[in-house]
């Protein structure tokens, strides 16, 4: 069932977000993108649900249900438990990047029903099955606050602009009282990707090859969002990262 609200511009939004989630989301087996649609599918396949809020380019909601195998394979990895959400959440950037730079949440897991019941239930929602054309194995789903060239929802009459937008010296003072806010920074040499059963298969003394050559800067991250690059050093016997470069907004794929 295909959403009846949505321009096919947008309905093309989605399964381009869909498919770029699909392709970092670490699955045991072989999915494609099914059609965009509005209404839950039944049965929902077993497993959890990562949901998250992102702001930026565009606003709005993602949901990522993965199947419960992977949940499983993650809790009893042969390193430990592992979080599904940091599993999850390179899926839940590549979703939401599609519609432009955002900053993602760090992301919430819950049952598929419930996360997904609350996004729907808002209005706008739009849900592409994960499948291996027998059966519904993920999910992707996402809603926009407004969806692109839809117009903002209209103010309250009585509603003034002018009191409405703080003036620069409110603005200053806001941006003040973040400058104590801690934030997680992050030196990241490379990625890869493994199925569940590499993923199982590690043992101490295992190497991975990572997608970066040797002498490559590595990037620093802020709440996993790319803002440099830099070399790694060693400071005092602890490693450290030396700024070479600053990524601008938008250019973190360059």
């Amino acid at each position: 069932m295909t959403s009846p609200t949505l321009a096919d511009a947008h309905l093309d939004l989605v399964r381009t977000a869909a498919r770029a989630a699909l392709a970092v989301l670490p699955t045991s087996e072989a999915l494609h993108a099914d059609e965009p649609r509005a209404d839950i599918p039944q049965p929902l396949p077993s497993g959890q649900a990562v949901t998250a809020r992102f702001t930026g380019s565009a606003t709005g909601e993602v949901v990522v249900v993965v199947g419960q195998d992977l949940a499983d394979a993650l809790r009893e990895s042969p390193l430990g438990a592992l979080d599904l959400t940091t599993a999850v959440r390179p899926a839940l950037e590549a979703a939401a990047s599609t519609f432009g730079p955002v900053v993602l949440d760090p992301g919430l897991a819950m049952e598929p029903s419930v996360a997904l019941s609350a996004l729907t239930a808002k209005g706008g929602a739009v849900l592409v099955p994960l499948s291996d054309d027998t059966q519904i194995r993920g999910l992707v789903a996402l809603r926009l606050e407004p969806w692109p060239g839809e117009s903002a929802p209209s103010q309250p009459a009585n509603w003034n602009a002018a009191q409405a937008a703080p003036n620069t010296a409110q603005r200053s003072r806001g941006l003040d009282l973040l400058h104590d806010v801690e934030m997680e920074v992050s030196a990241e040499l490379g990625r890869t990707r493994m199925s569940v059963r590499e993923l199982l298969s590690l043992t101490p003394g295992a190497i991975i090859e990572l997608d970066r050559a040797a002498g490559t800067p590595a990037d620093l991250l802020v709440n996993g969002r790319l803002i440099a690059r830099g070399e790694v050093v060693v400071i005092d016997e602890n490693f450290g990262l030396r700024i070479t470069e600053l990524v601008a907004p938008g250019n973190e794929h360059a």
